[in-house]
């Protein structure tokens, strides 16, 4: 169901995690086309999901500073020396660190992922995969105006939160899969400096376990716009769609005031959200 400095590098088999069996004849015609394209197409219980293959493995010493586009090619990427362990450590260093308007295409972070990706303004990722996340999947650090896309793309084993949002502006999530996760995003609760945002998250598969997939703060008007979502394996319906809290400057833990569609700041109806 998903859509789609110092280095030491080594080759990679491209082995997949582990999968329980191929469901090719039941996949649409534009899902075998990847496949014929390199990517390894599986299915796990009633989700079929599509993972890149790494066509090597770099592991990096140092951030990555990157600036315009560049396309990596399915290569994973890592951390190493005193970059992070990818557990969740606020000193750890990100992997990739994007200067204001750059992009970056077709890139697998592995593991350890330490503090993954940090856009220092308006940034556009596209096809990443972040196999097991570390302290954050991917910061967003732009001013007010800044616009920031994730389109494609997965993330799993996120012990926290998958993207935080520090700074300001617009994020959309589009095309994403993410499973086992705390927050797949969240407005952050309690920044030096805080600012109005908003999250727009539209056709991404959520595989359970997960918690919570936007927590956003009403006191500075943050909005969360849901639609074309599709949870897996919540029966129950335990994670939250969208929690609201009052957000701070100080450094306080937040306030958690609501959770559900408000119309206001959380905006969906039930037909945006599909459980199987």
């Amino acid at each position: 169901m998903t859509r789609l400095g110092g280095h030491v590098s080594t080759r990679d088999n491209g082995a997949t995690p582990r999968r329980r069996r191929w469901q090719v004849a039941l996949l649409p015609f534009a899902t075998v086309g990847l496949v014929a394209a390199g990517l390894v197409v599986t299915q796990t219980g009633a989700q079929a999901a599509t993972w890149p293959t790494a066509k090597s493995t770099t592991t990096v010493t140092s951030t990555q500073s990157i600036s315009g586009t560049r396309d990596f090619g399915l290569v994973r990427y890592k951390a190493g020396g005193a970059m992070g362990d990818g557990g969740q450590s606020e000193s750890q260093k990100p992997i990739f660190e994007l200067a204001d308007g750059a992009t970056i295409k077709n890139v697998i972070i592995g593991s350890p992922a330490a503090d993954g990706i940090h856009c220092k303004g308006s940034c556009t990722l596209v096809n990443v995969w972040w196999e097991d996340v570390g302290e954050d999947a991917a910061t967003f650090k732009g001013g007010s105006s800044a616009n920031y896309t994730v389109d494609g793309g997965g993330a799993r084993s996120a012990s926290d939160k998958v993207f935080q949002h520090n700074g300001g502006g617009k994020l959309t999530i589009k095309n994403f899969d993410v499973s086992n996760f705390g927050k797949l995003y969240r407005s952050c609760g309690n920044c030096s400096t805080q600012y109005k945002r908003t999250v727009v998250i539209q056709n991404v598969t959520v595989t359970a376990p997960g918690k919570v997939l936007a927590g956003i703060n009403t006191n500075y008007g943050d909005t969360a716009t849901f639609s074309g979502i599709t949870i897996y394996g919540d029966s129950s319906r335990k994670i939250s769609i969208c929690d609201r809290y009052t957000g701070n400057s100080s450094g306080a833990e937040p306030v958690k005031t609501g959770s559900g569609p408000d119309g206001t700041y959380c905006k969906y109806t039930s037909s945006n959200i599909v459980y199987r």
